[in-house]
Protein backbone atom coordinates (compact mmCIF):
# COMPACT_ATOMS: atom_id res chain seq x y z
CA UNK A 1 0.00 0.00 0.00
CA UNK A 2 1.61 3.06 -1.05
CA UNK A 3 1.04 6.71 0.87
CA UNK A 4 2.24 9.98 -0.32
CA UNK A 5 4.32 11.80 2.06
CA UNK A 6 3.42 15.82 1.06
CA UNK A 7 6.82 17.82 3.00
CA UNK A 8 9.29 14.56 1.17
CA UNK A 9 6.88 14.87 -1.81
CA UNK A 10 7.69 10.85 -2.47
CA UNK A 11 4.95 7.83 -2.44
CA UNK A 12 6.81 5.26 -0.16
CA UNK A 13 5.11 1.73 0.81
CA UNK A 14 3.24 1.92 4.34
CA UNK A 15 4.39 -1.45 5.13
CA UNK A 16 7.93 -0.46 4.84
CA UNK A 17 7.64 2.69 6.91
CA UNK A 18 5.81 0.38 9.85
CA UNK A 19 8.68 -2.24 9.36
CA UNK A 20 11.85 0.22 9.32
CA UNK A 21 10.07 1.47 12.33
CA UNK A 22 9.48 -1.74 14.03
CA UNK A 23 12.90 -2.68 13.01
CA UNK A 24 14.44 0.36 14.54
CA UNK A 25 12.11 -0.07 17.57
CA UNK A 26 13.60 -3.49 18.13
CA UNK A 27 17.10 -2.21 18.36
CA UNK A 28 15.78 0.39 20.56
CA UNK A 29 14.18 -1.88 23.31
CA UNK A 30 16.96 -4.56 22.57
CA UNK A 31 20.38 -2.28 22.73
CA UNK A 32 18.63 1.09 25.03
CA UNK A 33 19.65 3.50 22.38
CA UNK A 34 17.30 5.99 20.67
CA UNK A 35 18.28 4.29 17.13
CA UNK A 36 17.73 7.95 15.00
CA UNK A 37 21.88 6.78 14.19
CA UNK A 38 19.92 4.28 12.05
CA UNK A 39 16.91 5.17 11.53
CA UNK A 40 17.71 8.29 9.79
CA UNK A 41 20.13 6.83 7.21
CA UNK A 42 17.92 3.76 6.07
CA UNK A 43 15.23 6.74 5.05
CA UNK A 44 18.45 8.40 2.68
CA UNK A 45 18.07 5.10 1.13
CA UNK A 46 14.49 4.19 0.28
CA UNK A 47 14.63 8.00 -0.98
CA UNK A 48 13.67 10.75 1.63
CA UNK A 49 15.30 14.05 1.02
CA UNK A 50 17.96 14.10 4.04
CA UNK A 51 16.51 17.48 5.02
CA UNK A 52 13.28 16.14 5.98
CA UNK A 53 15.06 12.57 7.01
CA UNK A 54 16.72 15.02 9.46
CA UNK A 55 13.78 16.97 10.92
CA UNK A 56 11.09 14.15 10.77
CA UNK A 57 13.63 11.33 13.10
CA UNK A 58 14.34 14.25 15.63
CA UNK A 59 10.50 14.07 16.44
CA UNK A 60 10.10 10.20 16.31
CA UNK A 61 12.91 9.81 19.06
CA UNK A 62 11.18 12.65 21.47
CA UNK A 63 8.23 9.83 21.69
CA UNK A 64 10.26 6.50 21.75
CA UNK A 65 12.78 8.75 24.83
CA UNK A 66 9.56 9.70 26.48
CA UNK A 67 8.38 5.98 26.65
CA UNK A 68 11.74 4.66 27.86
CA UNK A 69 11.95 7.75 30.47
CA UNK A 70 8.83 6.80 32.25
CA UNK A 71 10.15 3.54 32.99
CA UNK A 72 13.09 4.82 34.65
CA UNK A 73 11.32 7.19 36.42
CA UNK A 74 9.81 3.89 38.28
CA UNK A 75 13.41 2.75 39.03
CA UNK A 76 14.45 6.18 40.13
CA UNK A 77 17.51 6.01 37.95
CA UNK A 78 17.35 9.43 36.46
CA UNK A 79 19.39 12.67 37.68
CA UNK A 80 17.14 15.28 37.05
CA UNK A 81 19.28 17.84 38.30
CA UNK A 82 21.54 16.69 35.77
CA UNK A 83 19.21 16.16 32.87
CA UNK A 84 18.71 20.02 32.99
CA UNK A 85 22.51 21.07 33.13
CA UNK A 86 22.65 19.27 30.32
CA UNK A 87 19.73 20.09 28.63
CA UNK A 88 20.62 23.60 29.40
CA UNK A 89 23.38 22.89 26.70
CA UNK A 90 21.45 20.86 24.79
CA UNK A 91 19.04 23.92 23.88
CA UNK A 92 21.82 26.14 23.30
CA UNK A 93 23.43 23.54 20.97
CA UNK A 94 20.04 22.72 19.36
CA UNK A 95 19.85 26.13 18.03
CA UNK A 96 23.01 26.66 16.91
CA UNK A 97 22.78 23.40 14.82
CA UNK A 98 19.40 24.47 12.84
CA UNK A 99 21.36 28.00 12.32
CA UNK A 100 24.05 26.09 10.74
CA UNK A 101 21.82 23.75 8.57
CA UNK A 102 19.38 26.42 7.55
CA UNK A 103 23.01 27.78 5.68
CA UNK A 104 24.35 24.81 4.58
CA UNK A 105 20.59 24.16 2.93
CA UNK A 106 20.68 27.81 1.15
CA UNK A 107 23.78 26.98 -0.13
CA UNK A 108 22.44 24.01 -1.19
CA UNK A 109 24.49 21.39 0.82
CA UNK A 110 22.99 20.15 3.61
CA UNK A 111 22.36 17.06 2.04
CA UNK A 112 26.31 15.98 1.53
CA UNK A 113 26.68 17.83 5.29
CA UNK A 114 24.40 15.04 6.59
CA UNK A 115 25.78 11.95 4.62
CA UNK A 116 29.36 13.12 5.66
CA UNK A 117 28.50 13.57 9.20
CA UNK A 118 27.14 10.40 9.42
CA UNK A 119 29.84 8.39 7.85
CA UNK A 120 32.38 9.65 10.16
CA UNK A 121 30.29 9.10 13.10
CA UNK A 122 29.18 5.58 12.36
CA UNK A 123 32.46 4.71 11.22
CA UNK A 124 34.17 6.05 14.36
CA UNK A 125 31.43 5.13 16.84
CA UNK A 126 30.90 1.69 14.88
CA UNK A 127 34.86 0.85 15.35
CA UNK A 128 34.98 1.65 18.70
CA UNK A 129 31.89 -0.74 19.48
CA UNK A 130 32.87 -2.99 17.86
CA UNK A 131 36.64 -3.26 19.46
CA UNK A 132 35.14 -2.88 23.13
CA UNK A 133 32.97 -5.49 22.57
CA UNK A 134 35.43 -8.25 21.58
CA UNK A 135 37.83 -7.00 24.64
CA UNK A 136 34.39 -8.05 26.71
CA UNK A 137 33.73 -11.10 24.58
CA UNK A 138 37.32 -11.95 25.48
CA UNK A 139 37.17 -10.70 29.08
CA UNK A 140 33.88 -13.63 29.32
CA UNK A 141 35.63 -16.00 28.27
CA UNK A 142 38.60 -16.15 30.73
CA UNK A 143 41.34 -14.39 29.07
CA UNK A 144 41.77 -11.27 31.14
CA UNK A 145 44.60 -9.26 32.08
CA UNK A 146 44.52 -6.87 35.14
CA UNK A 147 41.04 -4.37 34.76
CA UNK A 148 42.45 -1.15 34.36
CA UNK A 149 40.59 1.37 36.93
CA UNK A 150 38.41 3.75 36.29
CA UNK A 151 40.43 7.54 37.20
CA UNK A 152 38.26 9.17 39.65
CA UNK A 153 39.69 12.27 39.66
CA UNK A 154 41.11 14.65 36.66
CA UNK A 155 40.45 17.85 35.15
CA UNK A 156 36.80 17.69 35.35
CA UNK A 157 37.20 17.77 38.97
CA UNK A 158 39.61 20.78 38.80
CA UNK A 159 37.25 23.48 37.05
CA UNK A 160 35.47 25.85 38.60
CA UNK A 161 31.34 26.29 38.98
CA UNK A 162 30.97 23.36 41.02
CA UNK A 163 27.62 21.68 41.63
CA UNK A 164 26.30 18.37 43.54
CA UNK A 165 23.89 16.39 41.79
CA UNK A 166 23.16 14.06 44.90
CA UNK A 167 21.35 11.41 42.56
CA UNK A 168 24.72 10.56 40.85
CA UNK A 169 26.94 11.13 44.20
CA UNK A 170 28.62 13.41 42.66
CA UNK A 171 29.95 17.09 43.32
CA UNK A 172 31.64 18.26 39.78
CA UNK A 173 31.88 21.53 38.15
CA UNK A 174 28.82 22.69 35.51
CA UNK A 175 30.62 23.65 32.56
CA UNK A 176 31.27 19.63 30.78
CA UNK A 177 27.48 18.88 31.57
CA UNK A 178 26.97 22.13 29.47
CA UNK A 179 29.36 21.65 26.78
CA UNK A 180 28.09 17.85 26.37
CA UNK A 181 24.98 18.86 26.07
CA UNK A 182 26.04 21.49 23.00
CA UNK A 183 27.51 18.53 21.34
CA UNK A 184 24.68 17.13 21.90
CA UNK A 185 22.36 19.35 20.73
CA UNK A 186 24.33 20.41 17.56
CA UNK A 187 24.38 16.79 16.05
CA UNK A 188 20.59 16.59 16.80
CA UNK A 189 20.18 19.37 14.77
CA UNK A 190 22.36 18.30 12.15
CA UNK A 191 22.18 14.51 12.04
CA UNK A 192 18.56 13.76 13.67
CA UNK A 193 19.91 11.66 16.44
CA UNK A 194 19.70 11.95 19.89
CA UNK A 195 22.81 11.90 20.87
CA UNK A 196 23.13 8.66 23.19
CA UNK A 197 25.98 6.67 21.59
CA UNK A 198 27.70 9.74 22.53
CA UNK A 199 26.25 11.27 25.45
CA UNK A 200 26.19 7.99 27.36
CA UNK A 201 29.86 7.33 27.23
CA UNK A 202 30.59 10.78 28.09
CA UNK A 203 28.80 10.44 31.12
CA UNK A 204 30.15 7.53 32.14
CA UNK A 205 33.58 8.52 31.64
CA UNK A 206 33.81 11.48 31.27
CA UNK A 207 31.90 12.60 34.02
CA UNK A 208 32.23 9.94 36.37
CA UNK A 209 28.35 8.89 36.78
CA UNK A 210 27.04 5.70 37.93
CA UNK A 211 26.00 3.06 34.68
CA UNK A 212 22.47 2.73 36.42
CA UNK A 213 21.07 6.54 36.42
CA UNK A 214 22.93 6.94 33.17
CA UNK A 215 20.84 5.50 30.64
CA UNK A 216 17.71 6.94 31.98
CA UNK A 217 19.41 10.66 32.61
CA UNK A 218 20.61 10.41 28.86
CA UNK A 219 16.60 10.25 28.05
CA UNK A 220 15.72 12.17 30.14
CA UNK A 221 17.90 14.98 28.33
CA UNK A 222 16.87 13.78 24.79
CA UNK A 223 13.27 14.62 25.19
CA UNK A 224 13.32 18.40 25.55
CA UNK A 225 16.36 18.97 23.27
CA UNK A 226 14.56 16.27 20.43
CA UNK A 227 11.41 18.34 21.09
CA UNK A 228 12.98 21.87 20.73
CA UNK A 229 15.24 20.90 17.46
CA UNK A 230 11.81 19.93 15.70
CA UNK A 231 10.16 22.64 16.56
CA UNK A 232 12.67 24.50 15.18
CA UNK A 233 12.84 22.35 11.91
CA UNK A 234 8.89 22.59 11.63
CA UNK A 235 8.85 26.46 11.96
CA UNK A 236 12.29 27.50 9.92
CA UNK A 237 12.68 24.81 7.28
CA UNK A 238 9.10 23.27 7.20
CA UNK A 239 10.74 19.93 6.65
CA UNK A 240 8.42 17.87 9.39
CA UNK A 241 6.68 15.52 7.85
CA UNK A 242 3.54 14.59 10.05
CA UNK A 243 2.88 11.42 8.13
CA UNK A 244 6.04 9.71 7.83
CA UNK A 245 6.67 10.19 11.90
CA UNK A 246 3.25 8.72 12.44
CA UNK A 247 3.81 5.26 10.22
CA UNK A 248 7.34 5.62 11.93
CA UNK A 249 6.37 5.69 15.42
CA UNK A 250 3.92 3.09 15.28
CA UNK A 251 6.04 0.69 13.99
CA UNK A 252 8.65 1.92 16.47
CA UNK A 253 5.99 1.70 19.72
CA UNK A 254 5.53 -2.34 18.71
CA UNK A 255 9.22 -3.17 18.07
CA UNK A 256 10.31 -1.73 21.25
CA UNK A 257 8.24 -4.17 23.00
CA UNK A 258 9.56 -7.09 20.72
CA UNK A 259 13.22 -5.67 21.31
CA UNK A 260 12.79 -5.36 25.06
CA UNK A 261 11.83 -9.07 25.13
CA UNK A 262 14.79 -10.27 23.11
CA UNK A 263 17.13 -8.17 24.62
CA UNK A 264 16.74 -10.04 28.10
CA UNK A 265 17.42 -13.37 26.38
CA UNK A 266 20.91 -12.52 25.17
CA UNK A 267 24.11 -11.49 26.92
CA UNK A 268 25.16 -7.71 26.98
CA UNK A 269 28.59 -8.57 25.12
CA UNK A 270 26.44 -10.43 22.55
CA UNK A 271 24.10 -6.94 22.00
CA UNK A 272 26.94 -4.64 21.41
CA UNK A 273 28.65 -6.66 18.94
CA UNK A 274 25.81 -7.30 16.80
CA UNK A 275 24.85 -3.23 17.18
CA UNK A 276 28.52 -2.89 16.46
CA UNK A 277 28.24 -4.51 12.95
CA UNK A 278 25.03 -3.13 12.19
CA UNK A 279 26.31 0.55 12.28
CA UNK A 280 29.25 -0.52 10.16
CA UNK A 281 27.18 -1.90 7.87
CA UNK A 282 25.23 1.31 7.14
CA UNK A 283 28.30 3.45 7.26
CA UNK A 284 29.70 1.16 4.75
CA UNK A 285 26.54 1.33 2.57
CA UNK A 286 26.37 5.49 2.70
CA UNK A 287 30.55 6.04 2.29
CA UNK A 288 29.50 3.62 -1.33
CA UNK A 289 26.74 6.16 -2.11
CA UNK A 290 29.05 9.01 -1.66
CA UNK A 291 32.09 7.48 -3.12
CA UNK A 292 30.50 5.06 -6.22
CA UNK A 293 29.53 7.23 -9.37
CA UNK A 294 25.99 7.04 -9.79
CA UNK A 295 23.84 5.41 -12.80
CA UNK A 296 22.60 8.63 -13.32
CA UNK A 297 24.51 11.63 -13.36
CA UNK A 298 22.02 14.02 -14.53
CA UNK A 299 18.46 14.60 -12.60
CA UNK A 300 15.92 16.80 -13.93
CA UNK A 301 13.66 18.97 -11.55
CA UNK A 302 11.02 21.63 -11.56
CA UNK A 303 11.68 24.80 -13.22
CA UNK A 304 13.33 27.36 -10.59
CA UNK A 305 14.29 24.59 -8.32
CA UNK A 306 17.36 24.19 -6.58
Amino acid sequence: MQVYLPIAEVSVSAFLLLGLGGLVGVLSGMFGVGGGFLMTPLLFFIGIPPAVAVATEANQIVASSFSGVLAHFRRRTVDIKMGLVLQAGGLIGAALGVVIFNYLRSLGQVDLLVRLCYVVFLGVVGGLMFLESLRALRKARGATGPTPKRRQRGWVHALPFKMRFRTSGLYISVIPPIGIGIAVGILAAIMGVGGGFIMVPAMIYLLGMPTKVVVGTSLFQIILVTGFTTMLHATTNYTVDIVLAVLLLVGGVIGAQIGTRIGLKLKAEQLRILLALMVLVVCGRLAADLLLQPAELYSLGPAGGH
